[in-house]
């Protein structure tokens, strides 16, 4: 597996998540933003991977459509053509401020080390910059 395809795979999950509509798993309205940043932490951050996540307490709305992209991995990641069992992380960290609005950083690693860490602002997700590091 290419690392460029594991960004892209990573990319599209969590542009489609930011966009509150949930296209890539049927439609699924949501609003990550406005729960990150209705708590203390700022933030959520979704492990696609497990269907985790970290930061603010979130609806059950919200888990909800986590566990509809979780479910979802294996179809898109055939459509990347990529092993899913090749990725070690998939996580997207949504949050939003007074200077960037809403953003989201997406960090991918596979299991041979290879990884790769890029920050997106408002959605469409436009790369905002690139913090790039291939192991």
């Amino acid at each position: 597996m290419k690392l460029g395809e594991l960004k892209s795979l990573g990319h599209n999950l969590a542009d489609s998540f930011a966009s509150g509509i949930g296209l890539l798993v049927g439609v699924y309205e949501m609003d990550v933003f406005a729960e990150a940043a209705a708590s203390d932490s700022g933030y959520v951050e979704v492990n696609f991977l497990d269907a985790s996540t970290t930061g603010s307490t979130i609806s059950e709305r919200l888990k909800g459509a986590i566990k509809c992209y979780n479910n979802a991995l294996p179809e898109l990641c055939k459509k990347h053509s990529i092993d899913p069992s090749q990725i070690k992380t998939l996580i997207a960290r949504f949050g939003t401020d007074s200077v960037y609005g809403p953003h989201f950083t997406v960090s991918v690693e596979s299991i041979d080390g290879r990884s790769s860490t890029d920050r997106y602002i408002g959605f469409p997700g436009r790369r905002m910059r690139t913090r790039s590091r291939n192991n």
